[in-house]
């Protein structure tokens, strides 16, 4: 094992010019989510240079997915690739890196294989669209492409590395309060404000805040208020985001947000429609064998800095959450030379820089060692699915 393992990051190494220049490709055209063409076509075409057979278009116009060997021969193990940005700041959550640690995890499972002899089972590089609030993965959930998977992993860039960041689950919720325009100046009384529900709605859950606890998070804007000052607004809209550590306790803390919503139309004469999106993620379920072999091999690189559970902030969301529920999954967090935030610009820098690369193809080694683990140790995929099942009581 421990010679396959060398074969797998001595294949990697030989890509790192290679892959370099992948992450820079989609790092310098980002696309929104659903929209992502030119990184999917560089993507699948990087794939099938490198002699891995590819389904592009796979289930959604910007999916695809790479398969080797099959999984009468061992395990099924899934390594994913992420590749949207977000508006304005590109690359500012490191997708780009994300998909070229996905890559290169393919590689050195591939050199592997061909190592051995034979597919030591099957392996799915497959990419997932729309992850920044399109819920890509659940959409290939949904069309049955993890049915058979046993194992699914991946690495997302941050300023530290940790292992198991509590991922929220979240539900995105639109508000809108309707109600009757007139003169705001000659007949305001014949008026109803729109705008008026949506700042009390807004200040209500503000409100709310000294009730909730501190894991909790609510955070919303004031799309829509109006369209003149001297208009009684007759439309108004809020947009928000609820969060908490897992669904039980987002279900508590969605209802809590939703009577802020009615209160404050009634209160103003106001009607509401209250709509959440058909893609709620869930919370990340950390496999905790999986991410203890991760962990070991991760280790053997002497770059990577400490390991932490606890010093990066919980509060994001991912549909990776989704996938945890239903496979045993991994979705570890790593330092990429910068101590920039996510989600900022000057992270959309970083994950743009050189500097980044040794991390990145650190993480792609350590995928493809544990993968290797799980291909070549059955008491290992025995112990992540008892894992696995136990977690999913608790969640229940």
């Amino acid at each position: 094992m421990a010679d396959l393992k060398q074969v797998a990051c001595s294949a990697i190494d030989k890509q790192a010019e290679d892959l370099s220049l992948l992450s820079k490709e989609i790092w310098d055209h980002p696309e929104l989510n659903f929209n992502e063409v030119y990184s999917h076509d560089y993507l699948t075409k990087f794939l099938e240079d490198r002699g891995f057979p590819v389904d592009r278009k796979y289930k959604n116009e910007t999916a695809f997915r790479a398969v080797l060997g099959d999984h009468s021969s061992g395990p099924h193990v899934a390594v994913l690739c992420e590749y949207d940005a977000l508006p304005e700041i590109g690359h500012a959550c490191g997708h780009n890196l994300i998909a070229e640690v996905g890559v290169a995890a393919g590689i050195g499972i591939k050199a592997a294989f061909e190592k051995a002899g034979k597919p030591l089972g099957k392996l799915s590089v497959i990419g997932t669209p729309g992850e920044e609030g399109g819920g890509g993965k659940i959409i290939l959930l949904e069309e049955g492409v993890f049915d058979d998977v046993d194992v699914a992993m991946m690495s997302h860039p941050a300023p530290i590395d940790a292992l198991n960041v509590g991922f929220n689950a979240i539900n995105t919720v639109r508000v809108t309060y309707k109600g009757r325009a007139s003169h705001a100046a000659a007949f305001p009384w014949e008026g109803v404000n729109a705008l008026d529900a949506a700042v009390t709605a807004y200040q209500s859950v503000s409100n709310l805040r000294q009730q909730m606890k501190p894991t909790w998070r609510v955070h919303g804007i004031i799309s829509k208020g109006g369209v003149k000052p001297n208009i009684i607004p007759e439309e108004a809209e809020l947009e928000y985001y609820i969060r908490a550590p897992i669904k039980k306790e987002l279900d508590v803390l969605t209802e809590k947000v939703i009577n802020c919503f009615h209160s404050a139309a009634k209160a103003t004469g106001c009607t509401v429609e209250v709509k959440f999106e058909v893609r709620p993620y869930l919370d990340v379920i950390h496999n905790k064998s999986l991410l203890k072999t991760y962990e070991e091999n991760i280790k053997t690189f002497g770059h990577y800095g400490t390991l932490t559970t606890s010093e990066f902030p919980a509060g994001g969301s991912t549909d990776m959450g989704n996938v945890s529920y239903v496979v045993p999954s991994i979705h570890p967090m790593y330092y990429i030379g910068s101590d920039a935030f996510n989600h900022t610009r000057e992270f959309n820098t970083a994950t743009g820089d050189p500097a980044a690369q040794p991390f990145t193809l650190s993480q792609g080694k350590a995928l493809a060692m544990t993968a290797i683990d799980v291909f070549t140790n059955p008491e290992l995929l025995q112990r992540i699915k008892v894992d696995f099942a136990k977690d999913l009581q608790t969640r229940k």
